[in-house]
């Protein structure tokens, strides 16, 4: 009994952790009084990043963390599965977020890329098999993710403090509190949740760790290129920033794209 319920725990505190720093974080901002425009700017320009202090603290925990720990365990995971069964891994949680991305298409009036991560749901379940195989992308079904910090985003939303979630990693307010209700909201086990962050995060292992493998200071290059990405996400792409790096984290549950079959794949 315990072997089953321990994850599901383990899964439960990283989202209570992260809604306690979330809340913990609006809490800061909400209190700043008002300026003008103009006050505004200044203090921007000032103390663009309120929460800087505890945020590498953080950061510095969760590089030691995720170098000492997570790391090992995924080069482990990576190791002992074969390459075709990760993949199929991949595209099993890649495909549990395609509902995400429809509600949050509707909610930024999206319907084109709504109906489209529909149809890649529907089909990706059934001759997809679970989702393991991305047949839709073989038919030629685009794929964009969406999530609940994009639609808050894309509907004038602003990004709040960036914030530093233990283990999670970079974000900031309205993404961790759209990652809150996705939570709170979804029926997936939270166990779910947790397994797809971890793979989520082994598919994009080298990235992350590049962007301040080299870096002067790795807190100010994780936190440029997480608000960078998401502002290119929120925009679809759109300003012009083609060489945003995609940049997943352990605080974006499911932020997966389906991984291509290689030649060899069986059909």
């Amino acid at each position: 009994m315990a072997r089953v319920i321990q994850p599901q725990f383990a899964a439960l505190g990283s989202m209570l952790l992260l809604s306690a720093v979330a809340f913990l974080a609006f809490s800061l901002w909400a209190a700043i009084p008002a300026k003008s425009a103009d006050a505004a700017s200044a203090q921007a320009d000032v103390d663009p990043d309120p929460l800087e202090h505890i945020n590498r603290f953080t950061s510095d925990f969760n590089r030691a963390i995720r170098e000492g720990l997570i790391d090992p365990m995924v080069d482990g995971y990576q190791f002992v599965t074969p390459e075709p069964m990760q993949r199929g891994v991949s595209n099993f949680f890649s495909n549990l977020h395609e509902p995400v991305t429809v509600v949050s298409s509707f909610l930024q009036g999206d319907t084109e890329n709504a109906g489209n991560a529909t149809r890649r749901f529907f089909i990706n379940s059934t001759i997809g098999l679970v989702g393991t195989y991305d047949r839709a992308s073989d038919m030629g079904i685009a794929h964009r993710r969406e999530d609940l910090g994009q639609a808050m985003g894309a509907n004038g939303i602003a990004p709040g403090p960036h914030i530093v979630l233990p283990i999670l990693g970079p974000s900031n307010l309205r993404d961790a509190t759209g990652d809150i209700v996705l939570g709170l909201a979804s029926p997936l086990p939270l166990a779910v949740h947790a397994a797809g962050t971890g793979v989520g995060y082994a598919d994009h292992q080298d990235d992350v760790g590049a962007i301040s493998a080299n870096a002067l200071d790795p807190y100010i290059a994780e936190r440029e290129a997480y608000e960078q990405y998401r502002a290119y996400a929120v925009n679809n792409g759109t300003p012009g920033d083609q060489d945003t790096p995609d940049f997943p984290t352990l605080a974006e549950p499911l932020d997966l794209k389906p991984l291509p079959e290689t030649a060899n794949t069986p059909k």
